[in-house]
């Protein structure tokens, strides 16, 4: 059985100053998951209190983390750089239940991640969005079973999302500067293999990668994935993740 539980806090009032200084990869408000596995208690039916996960996390590692953040003048290491130590203070405290993974978000759009089993390998996760139409069909179908099977994606003219991507890269932060990959050069790598190709486009009518194929999130993952598959240095790619709509989204990982 596993649990997650979850807190969220604000940089300490004396760092806030330092709010313009601080590195693209930090914001003012962040969160710590914590994955939390082990046997379930046949007493109380819990495997853990979950308020002991909470003091774990604000008594040790969050202050930690400020510490650290107060003691670089606005200008720390990168998160991944973080990661091993928050997870050694949160596994020592956690004691005889065991730590699983530790999530790290400092941004809505930028989150890190430690896992048992290789602590020396850390996962970054960065959020885009494009904007795209497209439709789904099969040509070999008539258009009620087409209608019947995609609905209103279906339509002859197509029909818009604001799609969101999540891409997840892992690696071993670099032991100079910290960071598994350069923030800029990630952006730049996604933006030439994909924002530039489907951003404001209609999928089926502008992009040869679905001439002939549904560009289905699914499809539309898959093809990500492809496109970005070996074009980082010093990381791999690790997951792709797209979001057609806020509860819908499909996750590829090259298996």
């Amino acid at each position: 059985m596993r649990v997650l539980r979850e807190v969220r806090f604000s940089l300490a009032p004396a760092d806030r100053a330092m709010e313009k200084t601080m590195s693209a990869a930090w914001a003012p408000h962040l969160s710590l998951r914590a994955l939390v596995g082990g046997p379930v208690d046949s007493r109380t039916g819990y495997l853990v209190d979950v308020s002991r996960i909470d003091r774990v996390l604000r008594d040790t590692t969050v202050p930690m983390l400020q510490r650290c953040l107060a003691s670089t003048g606005g200008h720390p290491l990168p998160p991944a750089a973080h990661m091993r130590p928050l997870w050694t203070a949160a596994a020592e405290q956690l004691g005889d239940f065991t730590l699983e993974e530790l999530e790290l978000r400092t941004s809505d759009h930028l989150r890190f991640a430690i896992s048992a089993g290789d602590l020396s390998m850390v996962t970054m996760t960065r959020c885009f969005d494009f904007a795209a139409a497209h439709r789904l069909y099969v040509p070999d179908l008539s258009s009620e079973e087409n209608f019947r099977i995609f609905g209103k994606c279906a339509n002859p003219a197509g029909h818009g999302h604001n799609y969101v991507l999540d891409v997840t890269v892992i690696g071993e932060p670099d032991s100079v500067s910290g960071t598994i990959i350069d923030l800029p050069a990630f952006d730049a790598i996604v933006k030439e293999h994909v924002l530039d190709r489907f951003d404001h486009k209609h999928l089926n009518a502008d992009c040869a990668e679905f001439a002939e194929l549904n560009p289905s999130m699914e499809n539309i993952a898959r093809v990500i994935w492809n496109l970005l598959v070996g074009a980082f240095e010093r990381c791999r790619l690790r997951a792709v993740r797209v979001w057609e709509t806020p509860r819908s989204c499909a996750e590829f990982r090259g298996e």
